[in-house]
């Protein structure tokens, strides 16, 4: 990536080759620090002023032109959302930002709020301008509490410079921003459940339709939620100009994202690359430095542990768009949404999640399983229920106590929570599950034993449920 100023890094954070700093241009950088001040000199807010003298349906139509992808996990094109507010809404509008980056594997949006706290804010200001909305909230986890300090510092700043509050820079436009401390829980990473919890309330998904946020969102109004980086990106699009800005990355996957890489690599991080230029074979052997020494990767879960895995020798055969057929082997896929997807997978929230062959995939899957369990929001039976279960099958597979068929009672509960609740938090604890069993399953039965019992309550739910083949 080419810059007009040479800008250093500190020590142990300088960028990879490979990577095209956009979002995290300032991030672990040498002299940066997230005050005003520094923000300021570096041009910040410009982007501000030249979109308060544009229409705010010409800034839409430039978010729109960019291609601009959810970073959050959904990766719905986020200038198509801004569109869903109902033409003839007279009640107000309202923007959320989404920092409760609750999903395992995800570390980045942590690092705008701590570092560079205005660039967020300059993202949501003209983000507000472009769908009309006079109030924003930034619903932060509380495991952040350092960056809710700095944020709210980083707003006080923004206000006292006229940036925010009643006709900013004589533009006749208003706006106030507020964070609203979160409790922790996963399920608020889901808008409708993070809605309900702003609202004071326990968070409990709603049913879409009709509680599409964009008709009626918080206290019933237009509320359009979007990710931190997302947000981010607004910026510099309004800077670039859509076209510009869509042709980093490839078509339908434009921009750039980071993605945050953990696990046994030997060099995790975060790394920002523009979406599709990247494969899996650069990523991991030539960005994070290839497995520890002695090791062979063995398995990838490339977008948060939501998203299913994939082994390391795995081959799809993927179709093209004029409908033939191509062979893509684990390591050659490239880092975008539609690839990833059409191998069985998600880009998610970038969270790549690596094990190499020292892993047993019992440990993995337990592992999983406990946090979903423990993250239910309890409103709907099949996830209340079946991610308890999920969780005792998958601790006595893990503990050598399981016999062979508990891996096909563990895989059915998991198809009886599929598709049958009202959020994806019970895709969310469900596809892991089906997905290592259907790629580990003789590893799984293997640690099982003809010879193990049960205990009468996994008897009983032996007993009542159906096995699905």
């Amino acid at each position: 990536m080419s810059e007009s100023k040479k800008i250093t890094y500190k020590s142990g954070k300088e960028p990879d080759a490979r990577e095209y700093r956009l979002i995290f241009r300032n991030i672990d950088r040498e002299g940066w620090d997230p005050s005003l001040d520094c923000y300021l000199k570096e041009g910040g807010y410009e982007m501000l002023k030249k979109a308060l003298k544009m229409e705010p349906k010409d800034i839409t139509e430039e978010v729109k032109k960019s291609g601009l992808r959810g970073r959050g996990g959904a990766g719905f094109p986020t200038g198509l959302k801004w569109t869903f507010i109902p033409p003839n809404n007279t009640k107000p509008v309202y923007l959320i930002c989404n920092c409760d980056e609750s999903e395992p594997g995800t570390f980045k949006d942590r690092y705008i709020v701590h570092q560079d706290p205005h660039q967020l804010i300059e993202g949501m200001i003209i983000s507000c301008f472009a769908v009309g909305a006079k109030k924003a909230y930034i619903y932060m986890r509380e495991e952040f509490p350092e960056a809710a300090k700095i944020v709210e510092k980083a707003i006080a700043e923004a206000k006292k410079k006229k940036f925010l509050g009643k006709n900013i820079l004589g533009s006749g436009f208003d706006l106030e921003i507020y964070i609203h401390r979160g409790a922790g829980a996963y399920i608020c990473g889901e808008e409708t459940g993070l809605i309900e919890s702003l609202e004071g309330k326990r968070p409990y998904p709603r049913i879409k339709p009709p509680y599409f946020p964009a008709a009626l969102g918080l206290w019933m109004c237009p509320t359009i939620v979007n990710n931190v980086e997302s947000l981010c990106h607004v910026k510099h699009i309004v800077e670039m100009g859509g076209d510009e800005y869509a042709k980093l990355g490839v078509a339908r996957n434009t921009g750039t994202r980071i993605v945050c890489v953990s696990g046994d690599v030997k060099k995790p991080g975060y790394f920002e690359i523009e979406v599709g230029k990247v494969t899996m074979r650069e990523l991991l052997y030539e960005m994070c430095g290839g497995p520890k020494d002695g090791r062979e990767f063995k398995a990838v879960i490339p977008g948060g542990s939501s998203s299913k895995i994939l082994r390391c020798d795995e081959k799809f055969n993927l179709k093209n768009p004029d409908g033939t057929e191509r062979e893509l082997n684990f390591w050659d896929i490239p880092m975008d949404f539609d690839t990833l997807a059409a191998c069985g997978s998600m880009a998610g929230s970038g969270g790549v999640i690596v094990m190499d062959d020292s892993r047993k995939m019992s440990w993995v899957l337990n592992n999983i399983n406990h946090f979903y369990a423990h993250e239910s929001c309890g409103q709907c039976t099949p996830c209340r229920e079946g991610s308890m279960w999920m969780r005792k099958i998958s601790d006595r597979i893990a503990g050598g106590e399981a016999r062979p068929d508990d891996v096909a009672l563990l895989e059915s509960v998991a198809y009886q929570i599929d598709g049958r609740t009202i959020c994806a938090f019970g895709e969310a604890s469900s596809w892991p599950v089906e997905a290592i069993i259907a790629k580990y399953r003789d590893e799984l039965i293997a640690e099982t034993s003809e010879e193990n019992d049960y205990h009468s309550e996994e008897q009983t739910l032996r007993e009542s449920m159906l096995i699905r083949k």
